[in-house]
């Protein structure tokens, strides 16, 4: 998947500030149109299926979505099938734009425990040279 395929890998340095804050936008961003468009289904399935007005549509979508639960007791058959199916749409949502939200934050603090510093990179050389000493100490006796 594109969006993230452009996170460092084990060894490249933690990304900038900069870096960090676009990736945030850009998932906010898929988030905010990934809420609207299941927003728009939801009002549209309201709409034609129970008949109801735009702002009665809207407000039975919205508190489905936002995982309240169900407005009123649909009055028809298809209704009903449909509104069980858009909580249980509504409930992937809800984990999706959480996966896309705190994706970057997560990546960035993991990322930055396993990022070498200084210390690091002294401790294995000193270590190195331990061990080459241990080895030709060995090899004299």
């Amino acid at each position: 998947m594109a969006v993230f395929s452009d996170f460092e890998r084990i060894g490249q340095p933690l990304a900038t500030r900069r870096v960090f804050f676009r990736r945030l936008g850009r998932n906010l961003g898929l988030a905010a149109v990934l809420i609207g468009v299941s927003l728009v289904v939801g009002i549209l399935g309201y709409r034609l299926l129970e008949g109801l007005g735009w702002l009665d549509s809207y407000a039975h979508a919205a508190m489905i979505l936002s995982g309240m639960g169900p407005y009123d007791e649909p009055a028809r058959p298809w209704s009903r099938f449909f509104e069980g199916t858009y909580a249980l749409y509504s409930g992937l949502v809800v984990v999706a734009t959480t996966g896309l939200v705190l994706a970057p934050i997560f990546h960035r603090i993991l990322h930055g425990l396993h990022v070498p510093d200084d210390d690091d990179e002294a401790r294995d050389a000193k270590a190195k040279k331990g061990t080459a000493a241990l080895k030709r100490s060995a090899a004299v006796r």
